[in-house]
């Protein structure tokens, strides 16, 4: 078992990363967390690894509940956090219990936010069994539901008070989940670390056989790259924006397709956006656009969006949560693994290359 730590003063909190759930116990007993936990987790992924984690729970003494919700991002509502309530009322829950979030990043969201706001603020742990939520957003303390068509419009900054990855879930998800959860991988090499980036455009393969150490060292590489940068921004005041790369417009393209798409695959086309405007904006080559965006295609993930309607892409990238005074903020490369923070103004040029990304 790996052990890294996210030092946050009086929140800090370890990361594991193992093969199995048989060190969960260890960790609930080294976090000193006593109380009634409750697992919120999804009509997927209930069927694989509930009872695995249930077991192991209990062996170590902690009474547990669980709470099972319908898959899928249409869910990630406030009609299912209140269902949450609604469990953790009916059990009796009190300051002193513990809710955990048992799979993606929609359960993570969710089931952060119910914690953040249950009796305003109880401990919540984090499992995550998709390569998109060990890489991204399992660490770092980000949760949120979605409101009228825009995701995490409602939300809040709640660290978990452990991580728990076993690397080995991701071999239950389907091909389109895994080249899903790859997006934000590659994006952690082109944002800072060109070096683990050209290892991931070498190692598809053994990445697509689950090779086990090769799944290690990635989910390591990643939580070190996702922990320095919270470390140093914990609620997004200036650094941790580099973390939206391909996220601009692949919010926007999310929410337009009315999620038919996966996060993952919406940021893989935000990420062709971002490259394609810096080519228009002189920062790098044309060559250096269809290189990763050949990497991303031998992810599996789409670097297109066939239907595409500009105007309406656009709109909705004015409703992000990001845009101040009215003004778009894209996280643009200067090189791989090196961004840069920028307002663009041009509605004409955004517009040009979302058609290009039809």
């Amino acid at each position: 078992m790996v052990k890294l730590n996210v030092d946050l003063a009086d929140r800090s909190y370890p990361i594991y990363v193992s093969t199995d759930f048989s060190g969960l116990g260890m960790a609930l007993r080294a976090a000193r967390l006593n109380g009634k936990l409750m697992i919120i987790t999804d009509s997927n992924v209930s069927g694989y690894y509930l009872k695995a984690c249930t077991d192991e729970l209990e062996a170590a003494g902690a009474e547990v509940y669980s709470h099972v919700f319908q898959a899928g991002e249409k869910n990630k509502t406030l009609d299912t956090v209140q269902d949450i309530y609604r469990q953790l009322t009916a059990r009796r829950f009190d300051r002193n219990s513990s809710l955990i979030a048992l799979g993606g990043g929609v359960a993570g969201d969710i089931t952060g936010f119910a914690a953040a706001t249950f009796m305003r603020g109880i401990n919540f742990i984090q499992i995550p069994t998709s390569l998109l939520a060990q890489a991204d957003s399992s660490i770092g303390g980000k949760t949120g539901v979605d409101f009228e068509g825009s995701k995490n419009m409602v939300g809040a900054f709640y660290q978990p008070r452990f991580v728990y990855i076993n690397v080995k879930t991701i071999s239950t998800l389907p091909g389109r989940e895994l080249s899903s959860g790859l997006a934000e991988v590659i994006k952690h090499g082109l944002i800072l670390n060109a070096e683990f980036y050209d290892y991931l455009k070498h190692s598809m393969d053994k990445i697509f056989s689950f090779d086990e150490n090769t799944l290690q060292y990635v989910t390591k590489m990643n939580c070190s790259i996702k922990k320095s940068i919270v470390e140093q921004d914990e609620y997004e005041g200036g650094l941790r924006a580099i973390l939206n790369f391909g996220h601009t417009i692949g919010h926007a393209v999310e929410s337009a397709c009315e999620f038919s798409l996966l996060h993952g695959e919406c940021v893989a086309i935000g990420i062709s956006g971002a490259f394609r405007l810096a080519y228009r904006m002189g920062m790098l080559s044309m060559d250096e656009v269809t290189s990763v965006e050949d990497t991303l295609s031998a992810a599996g993930l789409p670097i297109r969006a066939p239907g595409l309607e500009p105007d309406e892409v656009y709109a909705r990238m004015l409703q992000d949560k990001k845009v101040k005074d009215g003004r778009l903020r894209f996280i643009l490369p200067k090189a791989i693994g090196e961004v840069i923070s920028c307002t663009i103004e041009d509605e004409r040029l955004i517009k040009e290359v979302i058609r290009e990304l039809q």
